[in-house]
């Protein structure tokens, strides 16, 4: 079996951008034939061309003219369209470009690491799946450039049309999430993926942002000064080293009937994938602003359970950060909660990250798929994405189309101490939580003293009464807090609910000064 291509990423750094010498007009790659430009909103049109050229974009009857600025940069805004199609893009300059088989509809951007990547030929039940993609209204266009230095504004990539012929390489969670929401909808989708495998949310946002936040700056210096002094060459001569060592193991375990140990991580390579504080973002974010965007969506968080308390300054830096580039207001964002995982994790840092996915619904206009029941114990990557997709896709029609579904499963939003029970009530509990089996399982309850019991359990209504004899005093409660807990609360809508815990986050300001090693260190060191 062929190696899976969302665990394949390109791993060469880009140069910083060379002056523009060329006088033909460009724009970058997102414009193209099949693309989708969104519907009901200024459609922004931009690229380069000659000092001071005059350039004239064409598009569904109207015309926009400028003129290039001394650095050759120009950018217009057309009017707002309705939806339909097909039409023809035409920019004239000194030469004259043109897009065929445009649509106007809505455009949705995902972007993450891998489980965002994972094809919807990896996902399950493909081959079923496959025959019914029939969509020619449904396009995705795949961000393929690597990280960089310095903000790109080209980018690297196609727009490709929706068929059985070319659906197994979709992102399976854009994929299942664009059938939805066009099947609801009825609009032509345009899906943006710009992710990469095994990356962490400080490669995501810009350096700029990051560097000005109290909370993340000495955390990014620090992260800026272990990336730079990263030797390529030894790396590559260690990584040889331990792949001799590797097979002589395997060997041997082999002979012995036993498991091999796992094939060893090439540092180097997950060097030049991640790109450091920002090259992500450079790389494969800033080529794509300010296309027109109806809404974003996030799958990550695993690269960063290492560094697990600072992901709730994380989350709501890049949500943000990309708006605040996007220039579109509070531009609809909603992410997928980490889901169950059991393999080498015994702590609490998946939790850790999950509750910081949770709290960063303070973010207003946000959503969250929760996907505690769609894990696999023992593999990161879940084959299911189409209910991930599906679920995300649940939201934007509940929240950004005004459909009546439900948009979420349970949330908690305030908990109190009655007696020697807490009460905790939740939001999206539908007309009554739902608890599958005989009673409710996965709280625990803690007193003063910090230590945590399992606890009794009760459903009413949209509330959880929780109680412990070993805890007649609660102060603070918690549900499924473990990277692959029990839990069996969910709501009518068949949604579970979000693991979470009253308690405050720990102190996760960054301080180089308590750290042996700087965490981007020890984040591959782990691996």
């Amino acid at each position: 079996m062929p190696r899976p291509s969302f665990l394949l990423a390109p791993v060469l750094c880009a140069a910083i951008l060379t002056p523009f010498a060329r006088a033909d007009v460009e724009l970058p790659a997102l414009f193209g034939d099949g693309m989708v430009l969104q519907r009901n909103v200024p459609v922004r049109v931009w690229g380069r061309a000659g000092d001071g050229e005059k350039v004239t974009v064409a598009f569904a009857g109207g015309t926009r003219t400028t003129t290039t600025g001394a650095d050759g940069h120009w950018r217009v805004e057309l009017d707002p369209l309705q939806a339909g199609g097909p039409h023809v893009l035409t920019v004239r300059a000194s030469n004259t470009l043109s897009f065929d088989d445009v649509y106007v509809g809505d455009v949705w951007l995902g972007s993450g690491q891998s489980n965002m990547v994972m094809t919807v030929r990896y996902c399950s039940a493909f081959e079923e799946e496959a025959p019914r993609a029939d969509l020619p209204l449904i396009r995705m266009f795949r961000e393929a450039s690597p990280p960089a230095s310095e903000p790109q504004w080209r980018g690297k990539g196609r727009w490709v049309v929706c068929s059985p012929e070319t659906v197994g390489d979709f992102s399976g969670v854009l994929y299942y999430f664009g059938r939805r929401v066009h099947a609801e909808v009825g609009v032509p989708i345009g899906l943006i993926e710009s992710a990469m495998s095994a990356t962490p949310i400080q490669c995501w946002i810009s350096a700029r942002a990051q560097h000005a936040s109290p909370a993340l700056g000495e955390f990014a210096a620090v992260e800026e000064q272990a990336f730079h002094k990263f030797d390529i060459p030894l790396e590559q001569t260690r990584y040889k080293s331990r792949v001799i060592r590797w097979r002589e193991l395997a060997a041997e375990a082999k002979a012995h009937g036993k498991k091999p140990p796992r094939k060893p991580k090439n540092h180097a390579e997950l060097y030049m994938r991640q790109g450091g504080v920002g090259g992500l973002f450079n790389g494969k974010i800033a080529p794509l602003i300010p296309y027109s965007l109806r809404g974003i969506l996030w799958y990550q968080g695993e690269n960063n359970v290492q560094q697990a308390p600072l992901y709730r300054f994380q989350l709501p830096l890049l949500i943000q950060d990309w708006r605040t580039r996007w220039g579109q207001g509070e531009l609809p964002f909603a992410w997928v909660q980490l889901p169950n995982f059991a393999e080498g994790r015994t702590d609490a840092d998946w939790a850790l990250v999950r509750e910081a996915m949770r709290r960063a619904l303070r973010v207003p206009n946000t959503g969250m798929a929760v996907a505690l029941d769609l894990g696999e114990k023992v593999d990161i990557h879940p084959r299911n994405k189409r209910d991930v997709g599906e679920r995300l896709a649940a939201w934007a029609l509940g929240k950004v189309y005004a459909r009546d579904v439900a948009t979420s499963g349970p949330l908690p939003v305030a908990w109190e101490v009655q007696g020697g029970r807490m009460a905790v009530r939740f939001d999206h509990a539908g007309e009554g939580l739902v608890v599958r089996g005989s009673s409710v399982i996965g709280f625990e309850l803690s007193g003063e003293d910090g230590i945590w019991h399992p606890a009794f359990a009760r459903a009413e209504g949209a509330r959880v009464f929780v109680a412990s004899e070993a805890v007649p005093a609660p102060r603070h409660v918690r549900y499924a807090w473990a990277p692959d807990p029990d839990f069996n609360l969910y709501n009518d809508a068949g949604l579970p609910a979000s693991p979470f815990t009253s308690e405050d986050m720990p102190d996760c300001r960054f301080s180089h000064a308590k750290m042996k090693r700087p965490f981007w260190y020890v984040r591959l060191a782990s691996r």
